[in-house]
């Protein structure tokens, strides 16, 4: 893969060379349907919980579902709006502006946002265009090598499910990442089941770290079986979980309690101290929202990278 540098020179150039094998585009209905989807989807969420440990900081970017959203219109701007007028990078306003407009959040909680983010080196000035009062900003290169990363992850479960090249095709074109990125934004601020998940899945990705929660849960489940309704998990204790999410134990307890009360997980013996299971009904959530993901980022790789037959 290209260094940081070289995608930034190279991201406005698009392939006109043929994609060996591209499969046909797959549906969020005939995801979810695929009878290995559960297997696939368990090897995405180990994928996922090991790219975070590599570097929490910044996968904690895209932990929760409000910095997930706003992580991504940030880098569509970035990715749409470099080179245009002699700049490098996105200018804040307008994207904040977009943050406004679609209901993320607050100006306040973006600009915050972008602020944490250039204190830890995840984004920083870029060249300024004509207008020298503006400066631009651009992410670093370890965002774009986290958002490539990324998308080569969700690429990867589209191939096992389809036998498709999809994820060597952009691994061998990686600059593609401008055009394709975009896409999936465009497509996430639209798609209602995205902006809207179940009640269960609301309560996990507004908590620190819950996206990254619910893989790693995800990834520890056994054989689900399609009449179980508690599946046991690997984790054994309010400790084992708590060491996961950066929250008080009281707030855990509190938020632990509040999913039990709903149906969602529980524990097979005394509580917080025995194995946690979650229910049939989490399991149907992230499945949900998983194929939707992967449908949108399906879509987004063959509008740019290959051709539906």
């Amino acid at each position: 893969m290209q260094s940081g540098k070289e995608q930034v020179a190279e991201q406005r150039w698009l392939p006109d060379v043929a994609v060996p094998s591209a499969p046909t585009g797959l549906d969020a209905e005939a995801i979810a349907r695929h009878p290995r989807f559960t297997a696939f989807l368990r090897q995405q969420a180990s994928t996922l919980v090991s790219i975070h440990a590599v570097n929490p900081r910044i996968a904690s970017v895209f932990a929760t579902q409000q910095r997930w959203l706003i992580a991504h219109l940030a880098l569509a701007h970035y990715f749409r709006g470099s080179g245009a007028e002699g700049s490098s990078g996105f200018h804040v306003t307008p994207f904040l502006d977009a943050v406004e407009a679609h209901g993320i959040a607050s100006r306040n909680t973006a600009d915050a946002f972008l602020k944490e983010m250039g204190h830890y080196g995840y984004l920083a000035k870029a060249a300024a265009g004509p207008d020298r009062r503006l400066r631009p900003l651009e992410p670093t290169a370890i965002s774009l090598e986290m958002i490539c990363a990324w998308l080569a992850t969700h690429l990867t479960t589209l191939d096992g499910l389809d036998d498709g090249q999809r994820c060597a095709a952009f691994l061998a074109q990686p600059q593609a990442i401008a055009a394709i990125q975009p896409r999936i934004a465009d497509a996430l601020m639209q798609s209602g089941a995205i902006r809207e998940p179940g009640t269960t899945f609301s309560l996990f990705t507004w908590l620190n770290e819950g996206g990254i929660v619910m893989d790693w849960l995800y990834a520890g489940l056994g054989e689900i079986a399609p009449d179980c309704e508690r599946i046991p998990t690997h984790v054994t204790s309010i400790a084992d979980l708590g060491s996961r999410i950066r929250l008080s134990r009281t707030h855990l307890t509190r938020k632990l309690r509040l999913a039990e009360s709903l149906g969602s997980l529980g524990w097979l013996g005394k509580r917080g101290k025995s194995t946690l299971w979650v229910s049939a009904g989490f399991v149907a959530e992230y499945h949900a929202q998983q194929s939707v993901k992967l449908a949108i980022i399906g879509d987004a790789f063959h509008a740019v990278l290959g051709q539906r037959r």
